[in-house]
């Protein structure tokens, strides 16, 4: 090549999808789970006791957690096979109105407000950062245009957590274990911040909690539509997480 031959950016190397994974699951991705206790924080503030917080987080990565898994899943395998953004086509719409199915399946799933909120605010963070990481991904812009057409900050993170999987191609196995792991993760971490406490105690529950989730793991992956997302709530966190929403003073949005 000649010293005046322009120059070409070299080609990126595609990761592999453990590698994503791992990305994902660091505290360190700025994302905004810094603002966010996984429904600890309203959790001691409604009365549990930090003796209670294992049993708490394998009951949370076994219900609220599968709901988020499952919707990740289904918008994974709705957005892997999206039309790229403003081609034209019909399928560019559909692709939006069957979105919408799944971010209805998840709201009806979510029956509170402050976490559907806090939901939608992570969403944004994540969705910036898969932005930044897979620009060129048509999952990814698919999720941009659905949020620009419904509006700002308004699309759950577990969608958004999908259409990551969907770009980096993450098995829906391990985007389940990614989202339990991420659930129990955020927990330990606020819990340092909420208590005082040995530092290798919640490392201990994060991995009881996903050794929990572990025989969900399957049925989850095989979520295909938004009716087959697990509906296994907890409606005393909802309630938490209304009561902690009018509190003025909290470490954690939710």
């Amino acid at each position: 090549m000649s010293p005046d031959s322009p120059t070409r950016a070299p080609e990126r190397a595609t990761p592999h999808p453990v590698t994503v994974a791992l990305l994902l699951a660091d505290a360190r991705l700025p994302g905004g789970g810094h603002a966010h206790s996984a429904s600890l924080e309203p959790a001691l503030r409604g009365g549990l006791t930090p003796a209670d917080v294992p049993a708490w987080m394998v009951g949370r990565a076994t219900t609220v957690s599968l709901v988020e898994a499952g919707t990740a899943v289904v918008a994974a395998r709705l957005l892997a096979d999206a039309p790229p953004p403003g081609d034209g086509s019909a399928g560019t719409a559909g692709t939006a109105d069957r979105l919408d199915a799944v971010v209805r399946a998840w709201a009806a799933r979510t029956p509170s407000r402050a976490l559907r909120d806090a939901s939608r605010l992570l969403g944004r963070g994540y969705l910036r950062v898969a932005r930044a990481l897979w620009p060129g991904s048509a999952a990814v812009r698919a999720a941009v245009s659905y949020e620009t057409a419904r509006g700002t900050g308004t699309v759950p993170r577990a969608v958004v957590l999908g259409a990551i999987a969907a770009a980096a191609g993450l098995p829906p196995e391990d985007v389940v274990r990614l989202t339990v792991y991420d659930d129990a993760q955020t927990a330990a971490s606020a819990l340092l911040k909420l208590e005082p406490l040995d530092p290798l105690a919640p490392a201990r529950w994060v991995l009881d909690a996903c050794a929990a989730a572990e025989e969900h793991v399957l049925r989850v992956a095989a979520c295909a539509t938004p009716e087959s997302v697990p509906a296994s709530g907890a409606p005393l966190t909802e309630g938490w997480a209304e009561a902690h929403a009018r509190q003025t003073q909290r470490l954690f949005r939710a």
